[in-house]
């Protein structure tokens, strides 16, 4: 029984996880949709690409309690029943966050602007193919809340 509910527990949060916001230039949440944004204009004056790690505490998460359970079941007696749920609570985490921030890793660009303001700002976002930058195009860039994006 302890085994059908992790494996239902930890296939929820890690496909829960891994639907992670896109973060595209051209990708609008629900919640952004109709909210006022600033742009300015600016032209690239470098780009490079990064890597977009994700998230993990779903892994962790998932890891700790999995890892636990079945190290709880090592030995007969009650020290050793604890010290096998500690053993695997921890190396069950140590796993789970690799794995999850490896399934949530996306490739990204960082885009600096010098903005026609004269100042210089860098965006990161996540490379899209159906948008492609270079040094030297005219942009721009759009804020909102915390939030910015480089387009076209």
């Amino acid at each position: 029984m302890k085994i059908r509910y992790i494996i239902g527990l930890g296939s929820l949060l890690l496909f829960s996880s891994c639907a992670q916001d896109s973060l595209t230039g051209d990708t609008y949440s629900r919640n952004e949709a109709g909210q006022a944004q600033s742009v300015t204009t600016g032209r690239i004056t470098s780009i490079r690409n990064v890597k977009i790690e994700g998230g993990n505490q779903g892994g962790t998460l998932v890891g700790g309690l999995a890892g636990g359970l079945l190290g709880s079941n090592i030995g007969s007696g009650r020290a050793s029943n604890t010290a096998g749920a500690v053993g695997g609570a921890l190396l069950g985490s140590a796993v789970g966050s690799h794995a999850q921030q490896s399934v949530g890793s996306r490739g990204g660009i960082e885009i600096t602007v010098k903005l026609d303001r004269a100042e210089t700002i860098s965006v990161v976002q996540e490379i899209n193919p159906r948008e492609s930058f270079s040094v030297g195009d005219r942009v721009r860039i759009l804020s909102t809340g915390g939030r910015s994006r480089v387009v076209h």
